[in-house]
């Protein structure tokens, strides 16, 4: 080989002088674009441990619910990006929408019509769900996005270990949902949203163990559910939108019978045009007593009221943190 010039030499060093920092912020990037990113998690491994979540101690850290996974742009409702979207923030368990297709397939989707959400159009129960994977997204604003609906089964799956997901009463029949919560041995992740009574008493039948957020609302809806036999452990409580004088009697009713109260703030306080409203008042629901919110704005609603967190809080132990690979 012939002997390297001077000249070459120091153009040899040069163009490493420029390229060298480069490649090495590059390589920098791609890392960071490879490193893996972190979630708040609930740390739920079975029903006691869901049961215990749920009891009112009088000393939690309140809970936030994602009303069909949190509404932000970018992120549509009822898809697993959006629930970790949210999780990044705060941890927080979720509310979502189960739907049925034309072949029986249960998929997430809060409306009977594919239009608002999607950039399909039609009824859900027109569609087979291998029509319905070409579809995509759209965000609360209209922009389309690159994610797509998932089937409920999936959710299942993924939540195990990272959170609760509270299936709504959509057209599911009880039957079909109360099968995929048997197959895919969902009792310590998933808990039902019930109507009534006898919704309730139809679960618990079957699963014993089966974790329920009830709508407890008046003295009276109160009482049917102690007349029909559901242990209350078994109990959360939807007492409604409003953080009124009513609420707050039923919220009195239900602590002394150890059952977490729920307010949903998705078709009142979420709607408040000021942000600094929204906070506000997002605070005096817990300062009310409630002891779970239910959000469109989850991220919002959980950094309003993270001051408001006991400092020794008796549901510390099931709050933790999970890495997600391969993003």
């Amino acid at each position: 080989m012939a002997a390297t010039t001077p000249v070459f030499s120091l153009v040899r060093r040069m163009a490493l002088a420029v390229l060298l920092p480069v490649i090495s912020v590059a390589g920098n990037e791609c890392l960071a674009q490879r490193a893996p990113e972190t979630i708040h998690t609930l740390k739920i491994r079975n029903a006691k441990q869901l049961h215990r979540f749920f009891r009112y101690t009088g000393n939690d850290i309140p809970l936030i619910s994602g009303h069909r996974g949190g509404m932000v742009k970018g992120y549509p409702e009822n898809c697993i990006p959006s629930f970790e979207h949210t999780m990044k923030h705060s941890p927080a368990f979720f509310e979502i929408d189960p739907r049925l297709t034309k072949d029986s397939v249960i998929i997430l989707m809060h409306d009977a019509t594919l239009d608002r959400t999607t950039n399909g159009t039609g009824k859900v129960s027109d569609y087979t769900w291998e029509e319905l994977q070409k579809l995509r997204l759209k965000d609360k604003y209209g922009n389309l996005t690159d994610f797509r609906i998932p089937t409920l089964a999936e959710v299942i799956q993924w939540s195990k270990g990272k959170t609760i997901i509270n299936l709504d009463r959509k057209d599911v029949p009880l039957e079909m949902t109360a099968d995929i919560l048997e197959a895919y041995d969902a009792t310590a992740n998933v808990m039902c949203t019930v109507h009534s009574p006898e919704q309730a008493l139809f679960y618990y039948k079957r699963n014993p163990n089966r974790m329920f957020s009830a709508f407890i609302r008046t003295p009276e809806e109160l009482e049917g559910y102690e007349k029909a036999g559901i242990p209350w452990k078994n109990i959360m409580a939807y007492i409604g939108p409003d953080n009124s004088p009513e609420a707050r009697k039923m919220i009195e009713l239900l602590h002394a019978r150890g059952v977490k109260c729920m307010i949903s703030a998705a078709p009142t306080y979420d709607k408040l045009a000021d942000s600094a409203a929204r906070a506000e008042a997002y605070r005096q629901i817990i300062r009310q007593g409630t002891d779970v919110i239910e959000s469109d704005l989850p991220i919002e609603a959980a950094k309003a009221i993270r001051s408001l967190h006991p400092p020794k809080a008796a549901n510390r132990k099931f709050f933790g943190t999970m890495r997600l690979s391969g993003r």
